[in-house]
């Protein structure tokens, strides 16, 4: 869970922010700052995940708030002035919004901050018997511990990942090219632009298709080569 606060003097922009944020699963509102020194003061107290900051405030201006901080916590700047972009940017905020805000806008924003964020993937046990490893994924507002012997496969969702488990299907708040990295290329294979899938698993493979249990995972023509050098092993 992401945690964020909202800076801005105006109550109207807190309301939209919330509200719009109370549909994305994965976040959660800690405080409502409605000047940059509240904002300041807030954050010598709680550590947060990211913060919408407003630019146009009294006293203290949301730019010059940012460079106040010395660790400032990933920031979306939310303006009704377009003019300040490429100062923001210096600042290396995360995205700028425009005001009056879009939802499908706002929410790029977030999953930008999402894929900003350290792996929720923990490495924990390595199983001797089996040589299996342990990981805990994050997901549907749970952690779920897993093990790559479990894997038959792993489908991109967008800015997600459906793990397809032996007896489940879990949705990742990790993107597939994170599990492309994270998982053995021993006993994983990158087959297409959205599918990764566990070598053991695959029972038939006929054409440019992959069989595991009964799932078709089609072979990208650009992965073609790498799965004509597993047929060659």
């Amino acid at each position: 869970m992401l945690k964020f606060i909202i800076v801005d003097d105006e109550p109207l922009a807190h309301d939209i922010i919330e509200e719009f944020c109370s549909m994305i699963p994965h976040v959660q509102l800690v405080g409502h700052c409605y000047s940059a020194l509240e904002a300041l003061q807030f954050l010598n107290s709680e550590q947060m995940d990211f913060m919408f900051l407003d630019i146009n405030m009294p006293k203290l201006s949301g730019l010059d708030f940012l460079r106040t901080l010395s660790k400032p916590p990933k920031v979306i700047i939310t303006s009704a002035y377009k003019e300040y972009a490429l100062e923001g940017y210096e600042l290396n905020v995360v995205d700028y919004l425009l005001k009056p805000i879009p939802f499908d806008r706002l929410v790029k924003a977030v999953n930008k901050i999402t894929e900003q964020q350290e792996s929720p993937i923990i490495k924990t046990e390595i199983l001797p018997s089996s040589g299996s490893e342990r990981f805990f994924v994050k997901g549907d507002k749970k952690y779920h511990q897993i093990e790559t012997n479990a894997i038959l496969f792993i489908e991109a969702y967008g800015n997600y990942t459906k793990l397809y488990l032996q007896d489940e299907v879990i949705l990742s708040h990790e993107k597939i090219s994170h599990y492309e990295h994270q998982l053995s290329e021993q006993h994983f294979l990158r087959v297409h632009k959205s599918f990764i899938v566990a070598i053991d698993k695959i029972r038939l493979i006929e054409g440019n298709r992959i069989f595991i249990k009964n799932h078709k995972i089609p072979i990208g023509q650009t992965y073609k080569s790498l799965v004509n050098k597993l047929l060659e092993k």
